[in-house]
């Protein structure tokens, strides 16, 4: 059962999405939720169908007292590797919010300390918080809308169902169209790879 609270203090939410991507930016959002907030329908966003993510990111941006986007693109990803591409995107997002908050509450087991935040770290924290179900729901909702409007400007990779994971027709686009400025040069995108530049 997912809960509200972790303490009794005033918690921030935090959780990111497409860190496992070979194209795009990581994108994280952080989430303060009022005290009495309820919804059944909450959950981690990978276990939602598009659908409730979309339903649900309306009623989290109604409700919230708070919510921000953090995006690290694909050239930082490349200089700071993935890891901490994330907890920069997580910190980026922290500092747009608007509002008193007293604890993070970070999904996954590791983060780099946010100024003098105290914050917990929380394996599988979207299954069983709503601060950072509701931040995994708005980092994939609003990552999702990302990578549908750069698979417009190159539709040969399926971006805009597979958001940039690699899946076959993702890998395929790779081997015909070569790698763009969206991918991340410093990832895998080819099983045993020689050379793609």
């Amino acid at each position: 059962m997912i809960q509200l609270s972790f303490s009794d203090k005033i918690e921030l939410g935090c959780d990111e999405a497409g860190r496992g991507c070979l194209a795009g930016p990581v994108v994280a959002a952080a989430v303060i939720l009022p005290s009495n907030f309820k919804n059944k329908l909450l959950n981690d966003s990978k276990q939602l169908s598009k659908k409730n993510r979309d339903l649900l990111e309306i009623i989290i941006k109604r409700e919230a007292l708070s919510f921000a986007i953090g995006i690290v693109s694909p050239q930082e990803i490349d200089e700071i590797n993935i890891l901490n591409a994330s907890f920069l995107a997580m910190h980026r997002a922290i500092d747009e919010i608007k509002g008193k908050y007293q604890l993070l509450l970070i999904d996954g087991n590791r983060f780099n300390k946010y100024k003098k935040v105290p914050h917990q770290c929380i394996v599988k924290g979207d299954e069983k918080f709503m601060s950072i179900a509701a931040a995994s729901v708005l980092a994939k909702t609003a990552r999702d809308k990302i990578m549908k409007e750069l698979s417009e400007e190159f539709p040969q990779y399926g971006w805009e169902s597979n958001q940039g994971y690699p899946t076959k027709k993702h890998r395929d686009g790779i081997r015909k169209f070569g790698a763009n400025i969206y991918h991340r040069k410093s990832f895998r995108l080819l099983p045993n790879q020689l050379k793609l530049f």
